[in-house]
């Protein structure tokens, strides 16, 4: 029997083949972080490009106060598609903002929207985050009541 490129090869002899299986990778190479920087940006993709019209449209209509909050998070927040999600998170929940990487290895941005959908973004920054990161705390500052949003949708910034 020849296992080569994925394919069984057998004699006669050797009867049926066995099911085909994977090559086993030496134990430096498997676990998580095993082809770190080799893979493209596609990994981190968890759904896709969603558009936000629906989302951002009913922003203006909400009812109670429009909260805008700053946010720098600390923690392993960079190379772990964590702007990628956050922006995702943002658009789920209907709030406008901006994220971005810091030269200090943290991530900042703001969040505007309806008080509840701000709370509700605020947890997911200091709890959730994704699914690769690690954060240790999350700051937010400049947190205020504003009577219309400065920005149409949620974007990461370079």
């Amino acid at each position: 029997m020849f296992y080569g490129l994925g394919v069984a090869v057998t004699s006669a002899a050797d009867g049926a083949a066995p099911p085909l299986r994977r090559p086993r990778l030496p134990p430096a190479r498997r676990g998580a972080g095993a082809f770190r920087g080799s893979l493209s940006l596609a990994r981190c993709r968890p759904g896709g490009p969603q558009s936000s019209a629906a989302a951002m449209s009913t922003l203006g209509k909400a009812p109670g106060a429009l909260k805008s909050v700053d946010y720098e998070v600390f923690g392993r927040v960079q190379g772990v598609c964590f702007r990628m999600y956050t922006e995702e998170e943002a658009r789920k929940l209907g709030v406008v903002g901006w994220v971005k990487n810091t030269s200090q290895g943290t991530v900042t941005g703001q969040v505007q929207g309806p008080e509840d959908k701000v709370n509700a973004m605020k947890s997911w920054l200091t709890k959730v985050g994704s699914p690769s990161s690690r954060i240790d705390r999350t700051n937010f500052s400049n947190e205020k009541e504003i009577s219309k949003l400065d920005f149409s949708g949620f974007s990461t910034r370079y």
